[in-house]
């Protein structure tokens, strides 16, 4: 008879059964209550909420008023948080995983990376994301990690702080860490996989090693269990199944020694309903049935297994499933959610047609296998993804989700994942804004094991802005106008895509007159025409001109105002021997102090002061100095008193020579 060896750690953690208590506690109590997302990554324990009136919600904005929101054990973000205020909220965010929030918090607001080993697309991992305050990156691997760290040398090696995902790989943990130990110096690295995700890993691999079949219990989508699945498997057969009903017993009469282990999801109840029907299983078949029975037995399981691929024909349709003739003795049953992405039900399918099918279920006990045409349907739709992969062509696909961490791309009805890194060729803070756009990414990275993809829209734009540089360096030359988009601005200059490449306007090249800020001119976002003015080919650097000849004040003050000219000025400064008047923005002229009055007089301010408009003359102009002398007197009633003799100017002459805008006379 088979011995079966139960994991001492299997089962809930504490952070799991603190949170489901916590949470029948207040289903119970009879209060308008929802949980934000599953409490946990167990079916049976959100439907049991679900009956006692508590279902759960996606987000914050399907909550209602009045109720009260009870917060998973994966964590949520702090703007998720935020977006509930005035609600009651009953918090049972595991304390390893708030730990974890604080360090994403502290560490980032004191202006260190954080980098997050983890799934990107976990509630927890989504959660942690939503706590940093500056710059965040997650990985799930060797590969990821060292893309990583290779941008950030790139930039100097910066100061980073690492964390891991509670439930993470224990062996990968400690793998990444000596990758980033090893020649990254500015890591700062914390201890944050759960004590009891680590024993549970520790003896899982201690029993899959002693064991000819391991049964891993939980939730399809938990994580920890996930994990548990994959490190059974390195040692020896493993199934993964959350209750009972799909235990098979070929299975389990096949085997000598099975050991058993369950996810941190995963209710006691569950567990002992396992271990019961297994025990049952062994103790009511294993005398009665031949091996030779049992080997007929495995073999018809494996005819229909979880993933196989089967032809079915259509016998019976109705508006919620259709039945379908397999050719086994299971009746063949697929829902009408799992008929097409469409969700078009069981339109447009009749009796007698033959489909071509995936087996999610099998149910020996009652005789049921679930089928799936959507899977299929994705399959043939993955396998084209998978050759674009491997061919490195480019795909369209249209965004339909923004989530923590990036972007989901729909393209041959599947999704794809797009990290913020990779979404655009420039940081872009709100995602938001490529909803519903269309975009072509190149797939960068196959699962096989999750039928999951990553792109990149970022390669494809890099690529496009690769072509158009090399277009732009064939037919650049000094002189050549282009019109182009300001994408930066500095204290020295604005910056201008020109189509793939960058070129600078130096803030004296932004207008006449001066400015302190680029702002005063142009803002990012703004199309502008600009022109070449110099080019560096080695260095590929271009220099750009901006203001106009036609729009040179000197040109406008040399068509309008000649010598004789009476105009308005306006004072703009004073000195000991005059005053500077600003005669047309960007075109400057000097009163002597003996142009200002009829009189002798002591101190110019006496008769200007700054700001002061006033009509002068046009005396003098030396367009090659660019100086103007201007004069009040000229501008005076000719019979006024005449002035007493003006002293010699030549001992501050000296002073005054080379000041733009000033003539001796």
């Amino acid at each position: 008879m088979s011995e079966i060896t139960l994991a001492k750690s299997a089962g809930f953690c504490f952070g799991v059964s603190r949170a489901v208590e916590k949470a029948f506690e207040v289903a119970r109590s009879g209060r308008n209550a929802v949980t934000l997302g599953p409490i946990i990554h167990n079916p049976q324990v959100v439907e049991s909420l679900r009956a006692l009136g508590m279902p759960p919600v996606a987000s914050p904005e399907e909550t209602k008023p009045g109720q009260t929101v009870v917060i998973r054990s994966h964590g949520i973000s702090r703007a998720a948080m935020e977006a509930l205020a005035g609600r009651e909220v009953v918090d049972c965010t595991c304390p390893f995983v708030a730990k974890i929030h604080r360090i994403a918090a502290e560490e980032t607001a004191a202006g260190r990376i954080l980098l997050v080993a983890g799934d990107p697309s976990h509630p927890e991992v989504e959660g942690i994301v939503g706590h940093a305050v500056g710059r965040v990156y997650v990985f799930r691997d060797e590969n990821e990690l060292r893309n990583l760290l290779q941008i950030l040398r790139k930039e100097g090696e910066p100061p980073v702080s690492v964390v891991a995902q509670t439930t993470f790989r224990q062996k990968l943990w400690e793998n990444l860490q000596l990758i980033i130990g090893k020649d990254y110096t500015n890591a700062k690295m914390f201890a944050t996989i759960c004590n009891a995700t680590e024993e549970r890993q520790r003896e899982a691999i201690q029993i899959a090693e002693q064991s000819d079949l391991m049964v891993v219990i939980g939730g399809h989508e938990s994580s920890n269990t996930r994990k548990l699945y994959d490190i059974c498997s390195g040692f020896c057969k493993t199934i993964l199944l959350e209750s009972k009903t799909e235990l098979d017993k070929s299975e389990i009469l096949l085997h000598n020694s099975i050991g058993v282990t369950a996810g941190a999801s995963t209710p006691a109840d569950i567990i002992k309903e396992v271990l019961t029907t297994m025990s049952e299983i062994l103790e009511n078949q294993g005398e009665e049935l031949s091996f030779a029975e049992l080997f007929e037995q495995s073999q018809s399981a494996e005819k229909l297994y979880t993933g196989k691929r089967v032809k079915g024909i259509v016998t019976t349709v109705t508006p919620s499933e259709i039945h379908v003739d397999i050719g086994a003795k299971q009746a063949g049953i697929v829902p009408a959610s799992e008929i097409s992405e469409s969700n078009s039900g069981t339109a447009g399918i009749e009796k007698g047609d033959e489909l071509d099918l995936i087996v999610l279920k099998v149910n020996d006990q009652e005789g049921i296998v679930t089928l799936s045409k959507k899977r299929v349907d994705a399959e043939a739709n993955y396998n084209e993804i998978c050759k674009a992969y491997e061919d490195q062509t480019t795909l369209t696909g249209v965004v339909t989700d923004v989530i923590k961490g990036g972007v989901l791309v729909t393209c041959n009805n599947l999704k794809i994942f797009v990290p913020a890194s990779l979404a655009s060729d420039r940081r872009m803070e709100d995602l938001s804004a490529l909803l519903n756009t269309e975009v072509q990414f190149k797939v960068i990275e196959i699962n096989d094991r999750r039928r999951r993809a990553v792109g990149s829209i970022k390669a494809v734009l890099q690529e496009q802005r690769k072509a158009k540089q090399e277009a732009f360096w064939a037919d650049v030359e000094v002189g050549k106008v282009y019109h182009g988009e300001v994408k930066s601005l500095t204290s020295y200059g604005a910056f201008v895509d020109l189509g793939g490449v960058d070129g600078m306007i130096h803030i004296t090249e932004l207008s006449w007159t001066r400015i302190k800020s680029p702002e005063e001119v142009v803002h990012v976002g703004d199309q502008v025409e600009v022109y070449i003015k110099d080019i560096d080919p080695e260095k590929k650097k271009i220099s750009l001109g901006y203001k106009k000849s036609e729009d040179n004040p000197w040109e406008v003050f040399k068509r309008d105002y000649p010598i004789g000219t009476v105009a308005p000025v306006r004072i703009v400064s004073i000195t000991t021997f005059g005053a500077f008047a600003q005669i047309i923005p960007g075109v400057d002229g000097l009163i002597h102090i003996s142009q200002i009055a009829n009189e002798r007089i002591a101190k110019v301010s006496d008769k200007l002061a700054v700001g002061d408009v006033v009509n002068a003359k046009i005396i003098d102009i030396d367009f090659d100095k660019k100086k103007v002398s201007l004069s009040i007197r000229a501008t005076l009633d000719s019979e006024a008193a005449p002035v007493e003799e003006e002293e010699p100017v030549s001992e501050y002459a000296a002073d005054v020579a080379g000041i733009e805008g000033v003539t001796i006379e």
